[in-house]
């Protein structure tokens, strides 16, 4: 007797996986990132000293301050995936100048320096090194959108270089993500700022 037929009887083809193994001149240098990394903390301790040694030319240039740490914290979000000084000299300016006037500078400086992240993901030509942080951060970003943006960075956060290269990626209007990117960085530079203003001011007397 014939047994019922469950279909096509066809075996299943095989799985193959395909493997790209990175040629060692194409794989991430880690020591040479973990160097620059150290050389841009002993560059943000030398010249955190010398703007507090230099506290009361800057309090009389304030008008010149403003621009150069927009300038500073410009420069410091647009180098991604590698931590830049902008937020120590943020702490260090408030204890110098108003801290509100370097928040607002300040923020306004890490939201356009941010775009760079921003705009490597919405080329598709963005090399992530924290694939698997990537990987979780990407989700937050569609199921939240711009809020998820805002959340992550009015902290400090060493992965919202991320966060920006995913919103590329995932074509966020630019509009919505530099306006959640504004509030988070002047949020986050308004607190740095006056804590270094109470900091040093009683450090200093």
């Amino acid at each position: 007797m014939n047994e019922p037929s469950t279909g096509d009887s066809t075996p299943p083809a095989p799985i193959t996986a395909i493997v790209r193994v990175t040629p060692p001149s194409e794989q991430p240098a880690g020591w040479k990132i973990n160097l620059l990394r150290l050389l841009v903390l002993v560059l943000v301790v030398i010249v955190s000293l010398f703007l507090l040694q230099q506290r009361a030319q800057i309090q009389q240039l304030a008008g010149v301050g403003y621009p150069g740490i927009f300038v500073t914290a410009m420069i410091s979000s647009a180098t991604v995936l590698v931590p830049g000084p902008g937020l120590a000299i943020v702490f260090t300016m408030g204890g110098i100048l108003h801290p509100l006037g370097v928040a607002l500078a300040a923020g306004s400086g890490a939201a356009v320096g941010e775009i760079s992240a921003y705009l490597a993901g919405i080329s598709g030509r963005a090399v992530i090194e924290r694939m698997d942080l990537y990987r979780r951060v990407k989700p937050q970003i569609v199921k939240y959108g711009p809020f998820a943006i805002f959340v992550l960075g009015a902290i400090p956060n060493p992965v919202f270089d991320l966060a920006g290269i995913a919103a590329g990626a995932l074509k966020m209007p630019f509009w919505k993500f530099f306006l959640a990117v504004w509030a988070a960085q002047v949020l986050k530079m308004t607190f740095i700022a006056f804590a270094g203003s109470f900091s040093l001011n009683w450090l200093t007397g």
